[in-house]
This record gives C-alpha cells, sequence and structure tokens, in this order.
C-alpha cells in the first residue's frame, strides 16, 4: 500500500497543500478553525502522518536521543538504566536510538557515525557498572556520560554515590549496636569496592571503631565467593569473629546465608548480613529477605536523559553527579548476640535440653 501524501490530504480536503502543510505542523496562520478540522479528518481517513525527518528539517530538531551502552540492552541487572532514560525521553515527546555494542570499540565507533548521521538531538554514553573510560572519538560535546565517568573530564556525567553508599549500610548496623564488623569486598578491584570500602571506614570511624584488618577479607563477586569468605570470618576465635556482614554485592550476602545456615547459625540472631544492589530476583528471595543498599539505575537514567535534553539544569559541563544510593531495609539486621537477652537465651538452652526433648528426638 502506497504511503499517503500530502497532496492526497489536499484532495480529500478540499484545500491547498500548502494550507494542509501549515495545519499539520500548527504553524501560524489566518486559516479558520473549521478548515483545520477539515484538514485534520482528511489526514486521518487517507492516513497521512507528516514526516519526522522534514519536521526535524524545518526545525533543527529530530525528537530522538541517541543511547550507546556496552551491555545495559541485555543485563537485566542494569535494565531500570535503561527504563529510566525512555520514561524521561517519552515525557519529552522524544524517541530512544538504542544501540547496545557488547563492549566492541569498533561497534561503538560505527554508533556514534550513525546515530550523529541521523542528527539526534542529544546522545548517551552509558556503562553497566561504575567506572572511568576513555571518551570515545567522534562522541558530541553535549553528551552526557551514565554510569561512567571520563577520564580525561570535558562531559556532564552521572555515577552511584558509592562511598556514602556504604557508609550508610555500616551505619545501619551500628545502630543495630553492633562493633564488629566485616567488610565482604570483591578480589576484582572495581571502583565501587574502593569507594565501599572507604564507606565502610568512614562509618567505623566516626562510631570510634578501630577497623580490625582479619575483618577486611575479599572474594570473586558471587555465592561461593561469599561464602569461602565467610568461612574466614566463621573461623576466626570468638572474642574476634563478626557480628555482622557488610558484602560488597547480594550474590556474595547470598553466600554468606550459605556459610551460616551450614553452621547452625540463624540470621539476623546470630549474625546480621547486609548486601549491596538490591538486585531483583535474589536481595528480596532470601530467608529472610536481605536488607541491602540500592543501585539508583532507574534515578541515574532518568537524569542522565533530562540533562542530555536539557530540561535539567546541571551547571558544570565537567561536573560528576553522584546519585544516592539508598539503603532497603528488610529483615536481615538485628542486635548483636551479646544483646539478645540472656534469660531468653538460657531458656532457650534449657527447652533444647530437656528430657522431654531429647525423648521427642
Amino acid at each position: 500500500m502506497a504511503r499517503a501524501r500530502i497532496s492526497d490530504v489536499a484532495a480529500a480536503a478540499g484545500v491547498s497543500v500548502t494550507t494542509v502543510s501549515l495545519v499539520m505542523n500548527d504553524v501560524e496562520a489566518r486559516i479558520s478553525d473549521e478548515t483545520r478540522r477539515r484538514v485534520r479528518e482528511a489526514a486521518k481517513a487517507v492516513g497521512y502522518a507528516p514526516s519526522s525527518v522534514a519536521r526535524g528539517l524545518r526545525t533543527r530538531q529530530t525528537r530522538t536521543v541517541g543511547l550507546i551502552s556496552d551491555q545495559i540492552a541485555t543485563t537485566p541487572f542494569a535494565g531500570r538504566m535503561l527504563a529510566g532514560a525512555q520514561d524521561a525521553a517519552r515525557e519529552n515527546g522524544h524517541l530512544v536510538y538504542l544501540v547496545d555494542t557488547g563492549g566492541d570499540q569498533a561497534i561503538e565507533g560505527e554508533a556514534i557515525r550513525a546515530l550523529t548521521a541521523q542528527q539526534v538531538d542529544a546522545m548517551i554514553y552509558a556503562c553497566m557498572w561504575h567506572r572511568v573510560v576513555d571518551a570515545p572519538a567522534g562522541l558530541p560535546a553535549q553528551a552526557v556520560f551514565l554510569d561512567c565517568r571520563p577520564a580525561d573530564g570535558g562531559y556532564r556525567s552521572v555515577v552511584p554515590d558509592d562511598r556514602a553508599g556504604g557508609a550508610a549500610a555500616v551505619r545501619e548496623l551500628i545502630a543495630a549496636g553492633h562493633r564488629r564488623i566485616a567488610y565482604i569486598d570483591t578480589d576484582d578491584g572495581p571502583i565501587a569496592s574502593a569507594l565501599r570500602h572507604q564507606g565502610y571506614l568512614e562509618a567505623l570511624g566516626e562510631a570510634g571503631i578501630t577497623a580490625g584488618p582479619a575483618l577486611h577479607v575479599t572474594g570473586d563477586t558471587s555465592a561461593h565467593g561469599g561464602r569461602a569468605a565467610a568461612e574466614l570470618l566463621l573461623d576466626l576465635p570468638e572474642a574476634e569473629r563478626p557480628t555482622a556482614v557488610f558484602c560488597f554485592n547480594d550474590r556474595m550476602a547470598a553466600g554468606v546465608y550459605i556459610a551460616a545456615h551450614r553452621r547452625g547459625l540463624e540470621i539476623p540472631r546470630d549474625l546480621s548480613v547486609i548486601g549491596y544492589d538490591d538486585q531483583q530476583l535474589i536481595a528480596a528471595e532470601q530467608d529472610p529477605p536481605l536488607t541491602t543498599v540500592a543501585l539508583p539505575h532507574y534515578a541515574m537514567g532518568r537524569w542522565a536523559m533530562e540533562v542530555a535534553l536539557g530540561v535539567r539544569a546541571e551547571g558544570d559541563e565537567d561536573a560528576t553527579h553522584l546519585m544516592e544510593c539508598p539503603v532497603i531495609r528488610r529483615d536481615s539486621v538485628g542486635p548483636p548476640p551479646a544483646q539478645v537477652a540472656k534469660p531468653n537465651r538460657r531458656r532457650a538452652s534449657h527447652t533444647e535440653r530437656s528430657p522431654q526433648a531429647a525423648t521427642d528426638r
């Protein structure tokens, strides 16, 4: 079926092509309301829609934004960034062109050239996780970096405030009464690792707690790595053993649960645990549900799009915005074992050892 043309609308409405153009593009002109109504009804009847390309040539806007990412589109973990960006674009009348490069620099370069040729109104350069990157060649000066920042500056960027997030996690444990708090870190060495560790030390220092080196252990960023690291902590002498553990991410925290359960420990009665990321299908699904620190993916996506489109004023073009990482409170944090009422613990112990209990077993 042939695409309806502006001349088809003019013929159906009984007006000139110029009149149709003025009406369809909302140009101020001495055209009666009745004529405008007739033109719009004719356009609807013949299936005519104005060309966005032609409108872009007139307005110097294409109402499109290019978003180049490494793996966001294919990673549910970071997909909320894309959702935030798309929502902000839609609210401001823009369509998002997404290119997921898989981290391939050649594809990245082609994407930048193609989006530039499409004359997108703005461009966003995004990463799946917080890191420092080299700005790719050809990236427009007004581009915005999402979940990453350029090594040499020169662009606006937004990243999670991982140091403050780490401090907030440890303050949560301190507020519950803990003094021996461990940090299970990743051995991969990403930027977030050092920042969260700095936050851990900051919060301990505020509370006058000395950070024991034995309470900072590392492992790979998986449940297996978290379990192995937790085993090291639980093997410490009782007087040095942590009563609470802050984990680099939720997957490592899940490993701590496994290590604790295998030793007959109950969370949070015997060990409090707090994670990081609020990762879908992991944090809330633990037993008990895991208290964690959320990565603000959606908020970062919105911020980047609003700044790119100029609807959010952010002054310095060579500045990084730190997005707050809120604590998501669930059921894995409680007071340390020493603060559990001793009579209650004795009664529980007596019940477990009673003759009747032995008979029942």
